[in-house]
C-alpha cells in the first residue's frame, strides 16, 4: 500500500513541508553560500567512497505514523549502502532520511520552523542534525540523545561521521568581510 506523501509545488529556492504548511526557502545570502560550501566541501572530502553529499537535495522524508514531506537540506549526507537499489525518481528524490544534514540559518528562520525540521528529521532516522548561524559563529549538534552548542576554539566532531573534523573557525573564515 503506497505511503501517502504531502506533495508541493517545485519552486525556486525550493518549498518544503514544515509545522503543517509549506515554507518556500529563503534565498541565501553570501555567508549562508559560504557556510554551506564550506560544509560540503569537508563532509565530501570526508566521505569519499562512503556516500553521496549534495546541497539543497530534495528528500521525501516519513516520520513514523506521518506522511511524507519534502524538506530540502542545506547540505545532506547518505551513506552508499542506503542508496543502492534506488533508480530514477527514488534516487534522485530519495524517500529516507539523510545520515547527517547540515541546516545554515539565513536571517530570516524562524526558530519554531528550525525546531520542527530538526525533530522530523530525528524522528525520521537521521542521525544527527547540525544548524550552522553565520550571525554568531556558532555550530548546534542535534542527536537523539543531546544537543550541543559549539563556538569559537571547538571542533565540529560526532559518531555519526566518524573521523570527521571541522573546526568552527574554518567553517566561518570566509564569511567575514573582505
Amino acid at each position: 500500500m503506497p505511503v501517502p506523501e504531502i506533495v508541493v509545488p517545485v519552486t525556486e529556492p525550493e518549498t518544503e513541508w514544515v509545522r503543517g504548511r509549506p515554507l518556500q526557502k529563503v534565498s541565501p545570502t553570501r555567508s549562508h553560500a559560504l557556510v554551506q560550501l564550506a560544509f560540503a566541501s569537508a563532509l565530501r572530502a570526508w566521505a569519499g567512497n562512503r556516500g553521496d553529499v549534495g546541497t539543497e537535495w530534495r528528500f521525501r522524508i516519513e516520520p513514523p505514523g506521518e506522511p511524507a514531506r519534502p524538506l530540502v537540506p542545506d547540505v545532506a549526507y547518505v551513506a552508499l549502502e542506503r542508496l543502492r537499489g534506488l533508480r530514477g525518481r527514488d534516487l534522485e528524490v530519495p524517500q529516507l532520511a539523510p545520515d547527517v544534514v547540515i541546516e545554515v540559518l539565513s536571517p530570516d528562520d524562524k526558530r519554531s520552523d528550525v525546531d520542527d525540521k530538526i525533530a522530523t528529521y530525528l524522528a525520521a532516522g537521521t542521525t544527527l542534525v547540525i544548524i550552522a548561524d553565520p550571525r554568531t559563529s556558532t555550530v548546534e549538534l542535534h542527536d537523539h540523545e543531546s544537543e550541543q552548542l559549539l563556538g569559537v576554539g571547538e571542533t565540529i566532531a560526532h559518531a555519526g561521521f566518524p573521523g570527521f573534523r571541522l573546526t568552527v573557525e574554518e567553517l566561518f573564515a570566509g564569511t567575514a568581510a573582505p
